[in-house]
């Protein structure tokens, strides 16, 4: 795919993967459409880029674990645009506890934005982006292939984006849709910080060394190419791959490896 007027809505897109996608796609000569909940500082970004790249951009207010949000969402594209030819479904929220001490709230609220939110957006622009055979991103993680300990509900929420976007490319297999699955690993951003701790809060701190990780610029650079490329699927660092062939290959010596990694995290929730 050539991006050089393509309309792309991006969500989540105020900060970390979300923003540097947005700017990764105007660099390359998209239109961008930019959803999250925190207007003011959309509209900055959007005015930024628009400077910047020259390109058309659009803010929305959007809460995606509301329907109707994410309906106005796709009217308000084409309304400015008439056209949407990428959706990159990225927002998502993360949370940190053990499942026996958790109030359910935090799993309600992490299925509902990170799987609910990709299942509304995608509803109301699927008809839109098949008239032009274009692209629906999920930003998903290695722990939609791999349950991770003290994630239950956002392991939970990709393993159901997995399956979902996975069963919309079969679906459309004849339709000439792309469908990609794109799994950055551990990436530097705000996500820890503002997970869900066992009451539905944000925890404030992250449990992780972020200067180890992934920038958020360079998984934005991958996704693009991806979506220029075609790709189905998208597992960006080696610990990812190795992951997904041991859960295939060796899933009991996984379990063993995934918790002697999680009890070494910060103020571990298990020993």
């Amino acid at each position: 795919m050539r991006l050089k007027d393509k309309v792309v809505i991006i969500t989540g897109a105020s900060s970390g993967i979300g923003k540097a996608c947005a700017e990764e796609f105007a660099k390359r000569g998209a239109h961008v459409v930019l959803a999250a909940r925190q207007y003011v500082k959309l509209c900055e970004i959007t005015q930024e880029i628009h400077e910047k790249y020259k390109v058309k951009t659009l803010a929305v207010q959007v809460d995606v674990s509301q329907e109707e949000d994410c309906k106005s969402l796709i009217q308000q594209t084409l309304s400015a645009f008439g056209q949407i030819d990428v959706l990159v479904n990225n927002a998502g929220i993360s949370m940190r506890a053990l499942f026996k001490d958790l109030d359910l709230e935090v799993l309600r609220q992490v299925m509902d934005i990170n799987f609910w939110g990709t299942v509304y957006c995608t509803k109301y622009a699927i008809e839109e982006i098949l008239k032009q055979e274009g692209s629906i991103v999920g930003v998903s993680s290695i722990a939609g292939f791999k349950g991770l300990p003290g994630r239950t509900g956002y392991s939970a929420s990709k393993f159901a984006m997995n399956g979902f976007l996975e069963s919309l490319r079969n679906e459309n297999l004849k339709n000439n849709l792309h469908v990609m699955l794109a799994c950055p690993g551990f990436t530097a951003s705000n996500i820890r910080n503002v997970a869900l701790n066992s009451e539905a809060k944000p925890q404030g701190e992250t449990s992780m060394v972020e200067e180890k990780m992934m920038t958020a610029d360079e998984v934005a650079k991958r996704i693009v190419d991806g979506v220029e490329k075609r790709k189905r699927k998208l597992i960006m660092t080696g610990q990812g791959k190795l992951t997904v062939w041991m859960q295939k290959f060796f899933p009991a010596w996984l379990d063993i490896l995934v918790y002697n990694h999680f009890k070494k995290e910060k103020d571990p929730l298990i020993s």
